[in-house]
This record gives C-alpha cells, structure tokens and sequence, in this order.
C-alpha cells in the first residue's frame, strides 16, 4: 500500500471513530457527568501514551517537567473543546452536536487567512456563507415546535460554539508547536495537564456504579481518544492535510445513519432522533460548505 493510500486509510478510520463518538457519549451521559467522562478520556489517553513512551523513548517523558507556555494555552483550549461538545451533546442531540462542531474546521480555514498569510479563493469564500446559512436552516428547523426544551437547546449549541472556536484556537497553536516538538510528544502534555484540570470535578462514586455495559462503553471512550488523535498524526505525515479535512467533516453523515436505524428500532437505551427533509437539506447545506471552505487544490509541479 502506497504512503498516500494508508494516509487516507488513517483518515477515514479516525472519521469512523469519531463518527461515533457523539453516540456513545450520549449513551455515558446517562451515568456519568461531562466532567467525569471527559476527565476519564485524558486519563486513559494519557496513561496509555505515557507508559509506551517510558519503554520506548523515556526522552520524550521530559517535555511535561517544562512545556512551553504556547502548549499549555493549546491544552487549555482543547480541555475545553472537549467539554463544551460533550455538554453540548448533553442539552442537544449526537447529531446537532456534529453539526454545529463543523464550525472549528470551517474557522480554522478562516484563521489561515487571519493569521497565516493564506489567500482565500472565491469559492472557499462561497462555502463560508454557505456553511452559515445550512447552520442557520438547520437551527431554525430542529428548534422549530421546541417551547419548553428551546432555552436548553440554545444553551447546547452555545456550548457546542464554544467547543469548536477554541478547538481551532488549539489547531492554530499546534500548527506551530509541530514545528519545534513530535505530535505525539505534545500529546503527553494535552492528554496529561486536563487530568488534574477536570479531578476537583468528577465524581468517583458515579464510577462505582457502572455496569460492565457502562465500563466497556468507557473504555471505548478513552481508547478513541487515543487511537484517533494518534492516527490523525499518521495520515497528516503520509498524504495532505486537504484531503484529510475533507474525508474527516464526512464524519456526521455516520452519526446520522447510525441515529437513523437506531431510530426505527425500539431501542430504549439512547433518545430517538426524527429528522425532517428541511433539518437534513440543513445537515447537507453546511457539510458542502465547510468542503468547499476547506478543500485547497494541490499545487504540483511541471
């Protein structure tokens, strides 16, 4: 298999995993806090990164006794990314919350013009406005006939807005700390600094009572953390970032299959979702628009 093509295996396997993970966090909610699932995420993450780096390169562990300031700012910012979308997952739906994060790729596409000098073509401006107006379609018509349930509906996006303005704040600074550090090296820090962040939070006897259902879906959590950040490392070294962001904001029409058929069963274990053809035009309008935002042609040379 050629570099390319593992690159884009990489890509696409990140996209399952978290394709669904807005379900199984929804599914955890019922047990846990956000604060205890998100503090369990790092951990394991964390545990599991640190323990292969001690046997196989302990030079790497150095980087938590001094990180530089940049990496704490990008591991605050991603301690809250992954807050604010589980919370948002909480007061909402798995599928809104996916929705509504498109925003951090869409901004991040926005900050290299901001800040790193890029120019903006005509049709990644078009896709701006049209990921904008798709969001707008899709909260008008998911919030439509929501009376009681509307403020908590807003309060989640609001949370799921936040999670994605200071996801692209971390991508912003991870662009130059990879620089200077190995991605995964920097993972030691942004895995490991939110474990004692989110400790005063969680509640350890919500852990007592898990089931072994519950547990495996925990694990699962933590475990995709892990396997999917490690693997977007992966594909970003064997084929272009472009490519990648294109097959990773695919990622929400997975959620919605998956929501769809548990939807025609008679499951009892996650709330069902009944979308309209008004709410998936939405869906679709801001996945087009974030691609045509995101998408860069690759300049090749003669």
């Amino acid at each position: 298999m050629s570099a390319s093509y593992r690159g884009v295996l990489y890509a696409i396997i990140t996209a399952v995993l978290w394709g669904v993970l807005a379900i199984a966090l929804k599914v955890s909610l019922s047990d846990l806090t956000p604060a205890d699932i998100t503090w369990f995420r790092f951990l394991t993450a964390f545990v599991a990164l640190t323990v292969y780096y001690w046997i196989r390169k302990p030079s790497y562990l150095r980087i938590l006794k001094r990180p530089p300031l940049l990496l704490v700012i990008a591991t605050l910012c991603l301690a809250e990314n992954y807050f604010g979308f589980i919370k948002g997952v909480q007061l909402t739906s798995p599928t809104v919350a996916q929705i509504f994060i498109q925003i951090g790729p869409v901004l991040l596409a926005l900050s290299g013009v901001l800040f790193f000098k890029e120019k903006m073509t005509v049709r990644q401006a078009a896709g701006l406005v049209i990921a904008f107006g798709g969001l707008g379609l899709f909260y008008y018509h998911q919030s439509h006939g929501l009376i009681s349930g509307l403020r908590q509906y807003t309060r989640g996006i609001a949370w799921i807005v936040s999670g994605a303005i200071t996801w692209t704040a971390y991508s912003v600074l991870l662009k130059v700390l990879v620089l200077k550090h190995p991605p995964m090296q920097l993972n030691l820090v942004i895995f490991g600094l939110p474990v004692l962040l989110y400790l005063p939070f969680v509640h350890f006897s919500h852990f007592a009572t898990l089931t072994p259902g519950g547990w495996a879906i925990l694990l699962f959590l933590g475990v995709n953390t892990l396997v999917a950040y490690g693997l977007l490392a992966l594909a970003m070294q064997y084929t272009e970032a472009n490519k990648i962001s294109v097959i990773l904001i695919l990622n929400p029409i997975l959620t919605f299959a998956i929501m769809a058929i548990i939807s025609h069963t008679s499951a009892t274990w996650i709330t069902h979702e009944h979308y309209t053809l008004a709410t998936l035009a939405g869906a679709l309008t801001v996945l087009l628009g974030a691609m045509l935002t995101i998408f860069r042609p690759v300049k090749r040379s003669p």
